[in-house]
């Protein structure tokens, strides 16, 4: 008898952390879900998520991530069965396109994709993601002429979001004859918005190099390509003041002088003409004291990531100075300030 009492404590005990039911309420399988996605287990992921919407079936973000679980398993025929409804919804937001155009791109579908983002921008025609995606659509479908057009326009209209700036840089870079002018003006830009990615590291190569080729003629003017804005012209103008310092070379101390008497420059008028965040970032740079860090953080980890090692020891005061500036400020461009 004391056996048989023993198994069925034995049994009650061993059965009890399975009696308790696995929550109904969708929040909370949502989140279940979402914590499979970020473990990589789609499989469960969208078992759970699958009861999550069958109590909440209008709920979007779900259906959103019910459709990214669908294309992250690359059932594409499943992740544009929930996408194409999401669209045509009310609420339908950035995202939603977004989604709908990583499958169209992943199965190639081109001319899909592209009636999807021009569908977008008639809903948000301010949104830079958009731009920028709907940009790299054309440059897969080998239309580059095209996307630079997108990408530029995303810039005037959201001045903030990186990516459009990021593939910018890298059209015209990749040009036989680059526009220079704009490759430094963009480049530098983003590795203001975006500072710590293996991006960042990309495009200041490309800076650097075109510095170089940008002060590889004695007459800076030559740098225009086509017709060009009232700011290019004056930016230019105001450079070649400075130009005779790249005669030693581009290196990230001649950049910080040439830059230095282009802030003296410029600042007697034009920042009133021609408002522009990254100018104004050289300038209060310059009064903090800062300006020599900040270039050697983009020129000379590109040049020479050893010799920047080097530099950073010996110059560690400015060096943690511009380091605590860079991370406790956020470089907003306001609305305005795109002058191609």
């Amino acid at each position: 008898m004391k056996k048989i009492l023993l198994f069925l404590v034995l049994l009650v005990s061993l059965q009890g952390p399975t009696i308790a039911q696995p929550s109904e309420d969708p929040k909370q399988l949502y989140e279940t879900a979402k914590t499979f996605m970020r473990q990589g287990d789609y499989d469960n992921a969208l078992l759970v998520i699958k009861k999550a919407i069958e109590k909440d079936p209008s709920n979007l973000d779900m259906l959103k991530d019910l459709e990214f679980i669908y294309f992250l398993q690359r059932n594409y025929e499943k992740a544009m069965e929930v996408g194409k409804p999401l669209i045509e919804r009310a609420d339908a937001d950035v995202q939603s396109f977004q989604m709908l155009g990583l499958t169209y791109k992943a199965i190639a579908e081109y001319k899909e994709c592209r009636k999807l983002y021009k569908k977008a921008l008639a809903k948000y025609p301010t949104s830079g993601v958009i731009y920028n995606e709907y940009g790299e659509l054309l440059a897969m479908d080998k239309s580059l002429n095209e996307a630079i057009v997108q990408w530029e326009k995303g810039m005037e209209t959201d001045a903030n979001y990186s990516g459009n700036y990021f593939n910018a840089v890298k059209f015209y870079s990749q040009q036989s004859n680059p526009d220079l002018f704009w490759i430094l003006i963009y480049g530098e830009t983003f590795v203001n918005l975006e500072s710590y990615t293996a991006r960042t590291s990309e495009i200041k190569k490309i800076l650097l190099e075109g510095y170089k080729k940008f002060y590889n003629t004695n007459d800076l003017n030559s740098n225009i390509k086509g017709p060009a804005s009232a700011f290019e012209k004056e930016t230019i103008n105001t450079l070649s003041k400075s130009a005779s310092i790249a005669s030693d070379g581009i290196n990230a101390e001649n950049i910080m002088a040439i830059k230095t008497r282009f802030v003296l420059d410029w600042f007697h008028g034009n920042e009133t003409k021609f408002p522009c965040r990254l100018f104004d970032h050289y300038q209060h740079m310059l009064k903090e004291g800062i300006f020599d860090a900040y270039n050697q953080w983009i020129f000379g980890a590109a040049a020479n990531p050893d010799a920047y090692a080097l530099w950073l020891k010996a110059n560690d005061k400015q060096a943690d100075a511009f380091k605590k500036f860079q991370t406790a400020r956020i470089f907003k461009i306001p609305a305005g300030q795109y002058y191609k």
